[in-house]
């Protein structure tokens, strides 16, 4: 385990801890299949005796949450005087098995054993366990890690006192897995011609129509298509396709695809959490429609809370839209 220290944005130097701890080995996953010699990479940012607050995001997350690194990914809401505060609560953050990062992935062209959220909350609860952190204060889990969030209270509600759960449901909606599945298969038919990456950038490219709402889009790029080389080139395009380009270089063809399926792999039967629940559903979200989360909602019952919110930014307000997620996670972590 190694520590660093580094300055954060308001002049305080939260603590920051790396480590990466070993998963029982062979561990049988959730789908039946197994893993041996996997380990998780993790990072706790905050001072030391704070409150745990773990921070879960989509398939592209990783352990770097915040400030002190600026590429934090969710450096919007969590770091120093933000909804989820560095001076007050330590924060960790981990690498999903099967994504970027220091955890356990799959290489170039490997076939890795197909992963489940259920299977991430199980490793994220050997951390808790090892670190000796239990119960935390919280998880926080946006997109899949909404997903995972809901796994780990449901298997696990001794280790946590509450779940945020943003832009998450139970199960995935047909039209969103309809996305994702023409996605794979993208990535699929270019690794099978050695170019994993063109397959991606297109497959990311896609996936950014579904991440923002109409309205932003049409907002952002309405106007008109210029002639270039031969063919018209529409305003949208270069937004697209360098969000490709972007994603490429610091993602692997293989784990989206691994991390990409889990998301429709899950499921669960939401009801009769023991621990209590907020949804946080987005009302311009179209990869998980409102009225799933208020659907989500009523099954959890008594023990739920649901907080809608509109913004353009659809199912990525969770990333862009620090200010109006402030109140609302300030709220919930204040709560005894």
């Amino acid at each position: 385990m190694s520590t660093s220290n580094s300055p954060s944005d308001a002049g305080i130097v939260p603590e920051a801890i790396d480590g990466q701890i070993d998963l029982p080995s062979p561990w049988t996953l959730f789908h039946g299949e197994q893993l041996d010699g996997a380990q998780l990479a993790y990072r706790l940012l905050g001072p030391a005796g704070a409150p745990v607050v773990v921070a879960l995001g989509g398939i592209s997350a990783h352990k770097f949450v915040a400030a002190p690194r600026t590429s934090g990914w969710w450096h919007t809401l969590v770091g120093p005087g933000l909804g989820l505060d560095t001076n007050r609560y330590r924060v960790l953050g981990i690498d999903y098995l099967g994504g970027r990062g220091g955890s356990t992935a799959p290489g170039s062209g490997e076939l890795f054993p197909s992963l489940s959220a259920w299977d991430q909350a199980e490793a994220l609860a050997h951390l808790v366990r090892a670190l000796g952190i239990a119960p935390l204060h919280a998880i926080m889990g946006a997109s899949y890690g909404g997903m995972v969030a809901m796994a780990f209270a449901k298997g696990y509600p001794q280790l946590t006192r509450r779940i945020v759960v943003v832009s998450s449901a139970d199960r995935t909606q047909p039209l969103a897995t309809a996305w994702r599945s023409v996605q794979r298969q993208v990535v699929r038919d270019a690794l099978a011609r050695g170019d994993g990456a063109a397959g991606l950038k297109l497959a990311r490219a896609l996936a950014m129509t579904t991440y923002r709402s109409p309205a932003e889009l049409a907002q952002r790029f309405a106007g008109p298509p210029v002639r270039e080389g031969g063919r018209f080139r529409f305003p949208i395009e270069d937004y697209l396709f360098a969000r490709g380009d972007e994603y490429v270089r610091y993602y692997r063809p293989e784990s989206f695809l691994c991390l990409s399926e889990s998301i429709d792999l899950f499921e669960i039967d939401a009801t009769g959490l023991a621990v209590p629940v907020t949804l946080v559903a987005i009302g311009e979200d179209q990869l998980v429609p409102i009225a799933d989360m208020r659907a989500l909602a009523a099954k959890m019952g008594q023990g739920c809370r649901l907080v809608e919110v509109s913004s353009a930014s659809g199912h990525d307000a969770f990333l862009t839209e620090g200010a109006m997620f402030k109140p609302i996670i300030e709220q919930i972590l204040m709560e005894a």
